[in-house]
């Protein structure tokens, strides 16, 4: 008889499930709550790939974040879906990300790959001959979104916050109560957000791309769904990566990192 998988993708707010459900879970929520929702995921599944962000120990499946899932800081994965024991794998979400479409033909033909998401945060990930670079961890081994740029850090330009920043500079307003960024596009100040954030992207991630000789580079996230808004500035910006041959989104957006995972098991 076959294992019994399941594929799960951890966010803050919901756990997507390879069969199709999401689970909410409060990552700000109390240890129990944490669990029932990671037991209610897990079902009664025998063997389970997880994509989890980190900070997390990706090879022992500890929880290491503070910023949320702070009640199960230092606690086992296995030790909160117990009495449960199904096989676990673990794997960083920008990581299973790029796993994913590593296994896409299209992409064989480059030797340096990267990935850069752009959601809540900004994540940053890439490959040489195939192989993930990863910290002792298991996290990816050089961030994008702390990096110094302009008056603060590169995920204040690009990301969540940095479409948010970007539309008050373009409008001159303040960003309304509410407002969603999947809301601005369409919009002729979305466009103009968008363009600059392309921009702003393309400066503060430039100079590591061309320090790492990345010849590949894939967008993914909810607001890379917005490419096209931003393919013209970021491609400017990027001009000067002499190694870059190849920019565009993820090839399979929506599930990459269900087919990252699914390698796993």
């Amino acid at each position: 008889m076959a294992t019994k998988t399941i594929l799960l993708d951890v966010g803050g707010t919901f756990i997507k499930c390879s069969d199709g459900r999401e689970i909410p879970i409060d990552s700000a929520g109390t240890r129990e709550e944490i669990a029932s929702s990671l037991r209610v995921a897990l079902g009664d599944a025998e063997a389970a790939a997880v994509a989890i962000p980190g900070p997390f120990d990706y090879e022992k499946g500890i929880f290491l974040m503070k910023h949320k899932f702070a009640a199960v800081y230092g606690e086992k994965f296995a030790d909160l879906v117990a009495p449960a024991s199904p096989a676990l794998r673990f794997i960083h979400d920008v990581n299973g990300m790029l796993l994913g479409a590593l296994q896409e033909p299209i992409l064989k033909a480059y030797s340096r790959v990267a990935l850069i998401t752009l959601g809540t945060g900004l994540g940053f990930t890439y490959a040489v001959d195939g192989v993930i670079q990863c910290s002792p961890m298991g996290s990816p081994a050089l961030p994008l979104y702390n990096r110094p740029f302009r008056d603060g850090v590169a995920e204040d330009y690009a990301s969540k916050r940095g479409a948010m920043r970007a539309w008050e500079e373009v409008t001159g307003k303040p960003w309304p109560e509410g407002q969603t960024v999947k809301s601005i596009v369409g919009t002729p100040e979305g466009e103009a957000a968008f363009s600059l954030m392309g921009a702003r992207l393309g400066d503060a991630a430039a100079p590591l791309l061309q320090e790492l000789g990345i010849e590949c580079l894939l967008l993914g996230g909810q607001i890379a769904k917005s490419f096209s808004l931003m393919e013209r500035t970021l491609r400017e910006s990027l001009s000067a990566v002499d190694s870059l041959k190849y920019l565009g989104p993820l090839p399979d957006l929506d599930h990459s990192t269900f087919n990252g995972l699914r390698s796993l098991l």
